[in-house]
């Protein structure tokens, strides 16, 4: 009698969809990315869950508000996702 789904190699949509924690590797909904702002070109690397309002560092523009869940970036905004670097200190811990 096979089994209706295969467990060990799930889709990649219904892995997607599955909470956090009971994904078959856990891993987080949350990311960092780089967004440029507009007008002085600067980057300014945002949480996608951010609490606060980012303002750009060098023209002290909103670059993204809060939105109950993920920060909603402003208008104009260009980002793109930073990938996750992990040093030594994460391994061995």
């Amino acid at each position: 009698m096979p089994l209706a789904k295969d467990l060990l190699h799930p889709a990649i949509d219904f892995e997607r969809r599955q909470h956090k924690k009971k994904r078959l590797v856990q891993s987080p909904n949350s990311y960092f990315m780089d967004v440029k702002c507009p007008g002085c070109y600067k980057i300014t690397t945002v949480f996608s869950h951010a609490q606060t309002v980012v303002l750009c560092v060098g023209c002290s523009t909103v670059l993204c508000q809060p939105k109950g869940g993920k920060a909603r970036l402003t208008e104009g905004k260009i980002s793109k996702n930073v990938p996750q670097v992990f040093t030594a200190l994460d391994v061995v811990a």
